[in-house]
């Protein structure tokens, strides 16, 4: 085996959602350096990160999806495979947290929904019509995002904690079902990182020093950080790796 070429995405297509910023920005250009053609997906129109795919020297299509709202990512699926015709990559990256980390007595109906529909219910749906794509061809790499939220709980956060421990028992349920089509299910649960959602944690001085503490390499972690995680298992180098969470943590859960 030539190991050099474990890692390289050569001839391989990638949709990754919650693309336009942040941690989906870092992912959707790891994976065009190493060689993989993107569509990008979010809410919002992922403009800059389309442009920044495309000065690489990959093939980019950007599309705005809701998630959350099947009909749409039916549409998406017919697009990218109209684009590509085949999806050999999908990470499922789209996410959003608590507007407030208020007492859960106090938690509206409404905030619990929003966060389970987008986290959970999103990837699932992301996962059914990409997979159906991807049993067509017999194989595929599926890279879910979690969280270590999803692993330990977040005192005053249940509907994020429930969505992303969901988004992690949804990854070990595919990865037997689907591993007799060659389709590689993994999940990766990233700790505290120095993304949008987490401005308002780094910007409180005390609540900052409060989580660096409990971090054995005292820090929050960089977007770019998670990337390799996301190569791997995207790539060769894991084709004996599925149904398995990889934390991307600073040592959090070793404690």
């Amino acid at each position: 085996m030539d190991f050099k070429e474990l890692f390289t995405l050569g001839g391989k297509t990638a949709l990754v959602t919650g693309a336009a910023r942040g941690l989906g920005r870092e992912i959707s250009l790891g994976l065009a350096q190493s060689g993989a053609s993107l569509v990008l997906a979010d809410v919002v129109y992922p403009q800059e990160t389309a442009e920044l795919v495309e000065q690489s020297g990959m093939r980019c299509l950007a599309v705005q999806t809701d998630i959350s709202d099947e009909s749409q990512v039916k549409d998406l699926t017919k697009m990218a495979v109209a684009e590509y015709q085949r999806e050999d990559i999908l990470v499922n990256n789209a996410g959003v947290s608590q507007l407030s980390y208020t007492a859960t007595e106090e938690l509206p109906v409404d905030e619990w929904d929003r966060i389970v529909e987008i986290n959970l219910k999103g990837t699932f749906l992301c996962c059914k019509h990409i997979g159906k794509t991807m049993i067509g061809r017999s194989g595929g790499s599926i890279v879910n995002i979690a969280s270590t939220a999803g692993i330990t709980g977040v005192s005053r956060a249940p509907a994020y904690c429930v969505s992303k421990s969901g988004i992690i028992l949804l990854t070990k349920s595919l990865a037997l079902e689907w591993a007799r089509y060659n389709i590689r299910v993994n999940s990766i649960a990233p700790h505290y990182l120095e993304t949008d959602l987490t401005t308002g944690l780094r910007d409180s001085e005390k609540i900052h020093a409060a989580i660096v503490n409990q971090i054995p390499l005292r820090r929050f972690g960089k977007a770019s950080e998670v990337v390799g995680a996301v190569l791997y298992l995207s790539s060769n180098a894991s084709s004996y790796t599925t149904g398995t969470v990889i934390p991307v943590d600073g040592g959090y859960l070793s404690q």
